[in-house]
């Protein structure tokens, strides 16, 4: 299996390279050069697996580098760190599946692959004798997740950049009382979308990333989109083993975890329906859908700020396969982007887009009635992103096809908006209390790209 770039400007290269390359040195998307097929006899047998065993199933149909045997080891070591057996429970509320991402070390879905990434990374510095310094922003949770994923490893530095004062208390606790060594964490004065720019922005200066072995954590490492693949076939094929087939509904804002839900749906046609994508009032991945518009808008602060987006930074991603996998076409679009921040669809284009994705936007108010609804209906507490998913689902709902709906986050992470759902905040995780009262560590900086740039050069590896 080779990786190729959206914008076509590199040539295929292997899936540790890909890891190791994060964006592509042209400033696109890393993709498999064609995706794999799958059999009804090898759906039947997946069928049988548990999650690690069709975790090294799905995984082996992308990566062809690296031994089955270590290949294996690291995606036990991985989710030996999760708090349930199933990794992935699916349980059933009302009219709709929950699947609970939510059981990792950080109580988030990107648990489920920055577990698994910075297990590989480890693993490729040690084989190389190499060393990373991972740059990453983060609307919230990716953050934790990847200092989670690779505190205390040899080799390895960590900067994440997230929005000062943007994010939930938990989430911003999570990320600051890490303070190993190896561990930086920059707020900066500005939206989730300028820590993305700067990101992006070092990534495309070829001579600061390979001077500094950068690495990326965020959903545009293909490893990352891989991982999560697995989640999106384990409760498909639990939910279709009498025959059917399941719609999935997604709170996206980078679409990063609906992408993956794309990339499962090509592997099992028979089983996977609708995808919807769910967006809270920063919709402008349901403006796309809807309507064709992708624009720029301001961003509006939610209670579900993991969401609160305007750039999505794995939309190309999707933009080359609408483009027909045309990727002198996806290339010209993004540059089109970055200089007007919109672009435009034609008519037959907006149908394909229609058939690829249901969405729906959820507001602030909508969110929290959803929560308390839920609530008082299931005795299931809901964090505002899963919340924003939910709502979706159930206005998209089709019986007797399962809406499975992505728990995306412990709603402890949010006790703040479930406190003014519910009139009492969430029970709190074990791993939560007394965050406050560990020692934090972070630097507050300017969304400015040199300000970034010199801190980075004087704490990396």
């Amino acid at each position: 299996m080779k990786y190729i770039s959206t914008r076509g400007g590199i040539d295929p290269i292997s899936f540790k390279q890909a890891v190791m390359m994060g964006l592509a040195t042209d400033g696109g998307l890393l993709l498999p050069q064609i995706m794999p097929l799958i059999d009804s006899t090898t759906v039947s047998s997946w069928r049988r697996m548990s999650y690690t065993e069709l975790a090294h199933a799905v995984f082996s149909l992308f990566v062809d580098d690296i031994p089955a045997k270590d290949l294996q080891q690291l995606i036990e070591r991985s989710y030996s760190t999760f708090n349930h057996p199933e990794i992935t429970p699916l349980v059933q509320k009302d009219k709709v599946y929950i699947l609970e991402l939510f059981h990792g070390p950080t109580l988030a879905f990107k648990d489920v692959a920055l577990q698994f990434l910075g297990n590989v990374f480890e693993y490729l510095l040690q084989e190389s004798g190499e060393k990373m310094n991972i740059l990453g922003a983060t609307s919230g949770d990716t953050g934790s997740a990847a200092i989670y994923g690779v505190r205390g490893k040899e080799r390895i530095n960590i900067f994440i950049i997230h929005p000062y004062k943007r994010v939930s208390a938990v989430q911003e606790l999570q990320m600051t009382t890490v303070t190993d060594a190896n561990v930086f964490n920059i707020a900066i004065r500005g939206t989730f979308d300028d820590g993305q720019a700067i990101v992006k922005n070092l990534f495309n200066n070829i001579a600061f990333k390979q001077q500094y072995h950068l690495g990326a954590v965020n959903s545009i490492n293909w490893a990352r989109i891989l991982a999560q693949v697995v989640y999106y076939v384990y409760a498909a094929l639990k939910l279709t083993e009498n025959g059917g087939m399941v719609d999935f509904s997604v709170p996206t804002g980078n679409f990063g975890d609906i992408f993956a839900g794309f990339v499962a749906r090509k592997l099992l046609p028979d089983q996977i329906r609708n995808l919807v994508l769910a967006t809270n009032e920063n919709d402008l991945l349901t403006r796309f859908v809807l309507k064709g518009d992708y624009s720029l808008g301001k961003v509006v602060q939610t209670s579900s700020p993991s969401m609160d987006i305007q750039v999505a930074s794995n939309f190309e991603r999707y933009l080359y396969f609408l483009y027909d996998e045309n990727a002198a076409r996806t290339r010209d679009a993004m540059l089109e982007f970055g200089k007007t921040g919109k672009l435009h669809f034609s008519a037959v284009e907006q149908e394909r887009i229609r058939t690829a994705f249901l969405s729906e936007s959820v507001s602030q108010d909508q969110t929290i009635s959803r929560i308390r609804s839920f609530y008082k209906e299931n005795g299931y507490v809901l964090d505002p992103h899963t919340a924003v998913g939910v709502d979706a689902a159930l206005r998209k709902l089709d019986s007797p096809t399962p809406m499975v709906c992505l728990a995306t986050a412990h709603p402890a992470k949010f006790s703040g908006a479930v406190e003014e759902a519910i009139g009492h905040p969430p029970e709190i995780p074990e791993s939560f209390r007394d965050l406050d009262k560990k020692e934090s560590r972070c630097r507050v900086l300017d969304a400015d790209v040199k300000q970034i740039k010199e801190f980075i050069e004087k704490n990396a590896l």
